[in-house]
């Protein structure tokens, strides 16, 4: 199965100003998206962070990364083999890179050939049962024969699972923390034997990142948003997997579950994840024939181009009061705040940047924001 080539690649400076930019207070994958769109660069971004703040009503500027900060980054990565690659760059899965929330840099380790391929993610319970790793090994090593990259999380039970069987083939293991940060502790030589083969290892985090419990949703969004589909594998309620499972549903991705008894707690998610509309899996035949149709289709533009009349140059007070006054602590969505201010979208937005900026917006998924 072809890898999709690009011929795209960032200046050292422009990456080094991009890595400011994403490491400097308040800024996350969707404000550095809104920034660049705007500006058209990292630097005249990284210019106007204090005015923006300001407006958006910071008593002071958050910190910006220094030159020296990012340099240093990029030195430490080099020395442990990692590449921070940008959306449309060699390296950075493709479909990733179509995700409103696609990391700005990601710090890839590895062979970047097989992040270019077609993926399938698999995950599942970390307290699988024999018959559920017996499953995920073997659809992991059926899809990885068909040409796909098994993509999953390097967690114990069903991500280790496909990730083993999948190691001939191409695998790729996505991180909560940093490359230098590996959990669970026991999976090390597991991810060397990935990126020594024909696999690589992602993460968005920096070098000495120690995952933290919310680290781990932001990881499975990463997992979901590289993949065409994910499979599931034995899942509890309320467990990871089903995070990832609403995650790649959101992300327009395809959720497939495989089936188990009623009497496993373990399967109760899964179970549920049909009931709800996901394709039954018991081979790997299903998924390869749901994803057939998805991989003839070209991928959306996952970058748009600046836009001069995206957002406002500078918003009238009274319009920032109104906007203000309609948010708060419930998210609302940003077509609704439209609709009911009167307000130019381009205002709107330029407003929702200068808050967030401030440290006083929260963005959620499905285009819902509210005010801290």
């Amino acid at each position: 199965m072809d890898a999709i080539n690009t011929t795209i690649e960032l200046s050292e400076t422009e990456r080094r100003d991009r890595l400011r930019l994403i490491r400097s207070d308040n800024v996350g994958p969707r404000t550095f998206r809104s920034l660049l769109d705007h500006f058209g660069t990292a630097r005249a971004a990284l210019e106007r962070l204090p005015d923006l703040a300001r407006r958006g009503g910071a008593a002071a500027a958050g910190r910006i990364c220094t030159i020296a900060e990012a340099e240093a980054e990029l030195d430490a990565c080099k020395r442990h083999g990692v590449q921070l690659r940008a959306p449309d760059e060699d390296g950075y899965p493709p479909r990733l890179a179509t995700c409103e929330d696609a990391p700005p840099l990601l710090g890839v380790r590895g062979a970047r050939d097989a992040l270019m391929r077609p993926m399938i993610a698999i995950v599942g319970s970390r307290n699988a049962s024999a018959a559920g790793l017996k499953f995920a090994g073997q659809i992991a090593h059926e899809l990885g024969q068909a040409g796909f990259i098994i993509i999953s999380g390097l967690a114990r039970g069903i991500d280790q699972a496909a990730h083993r069987a999948s190691l001939s083939s191409g695998t790729v293991a996505v991180l909560a923390g940093g490359h230098d940060r590996i959990y669970p502790p026991e999976h090390v030589d597991l991810l060397g034997a990935i990126v020594g083969g024909s696999g690589a290892a992602i993460s968005e985090m920096p070098l000495g990142h120690e995952p933290r419990a919310r680290d781990f949703p932001r990881r499975n969004r990463l997992i979901s948003g590289a993949s065409l589909g994910v499979v599931v594998v034995e899942a509890a309620h309320k467990s990871g997997s089903l995070i990832t499972a609403r995650m790649a549903g959101e992300q327009g991705r395809e959720v497939f579950a495989v089936p188990g008894s009623p009497l496993d707690p373990r399967s109760a998610g899964t179970n549920d994840l049909i009931k709800q509309g996901a394709t039954l899996v018991t081979e790997a035949a299903d998924v390869i024939q749901a994803v057939g149709p998805i991989l003839e289709r070209p991928l959306p533009l996952s970058l748009r181009e600046p836009d001069e009349n995206l957002f406002a140059p500078d918003p009238e007070r009274h319009d920032r009061d109104q906007i203000i006054a309609l948010l708060g602590p419930t998210p609302v969505s940003i077509d609704d705040l439209i609709r009911i201010s009167g307000l130019s979208p381009a205002v709107l937005r330029m407003v929702l940047l200068e808050l967030e900026l401030a440290g006083r917006l929260e963005r959620h998924g499905g285009g819902m924001v509210s005010l801290l």
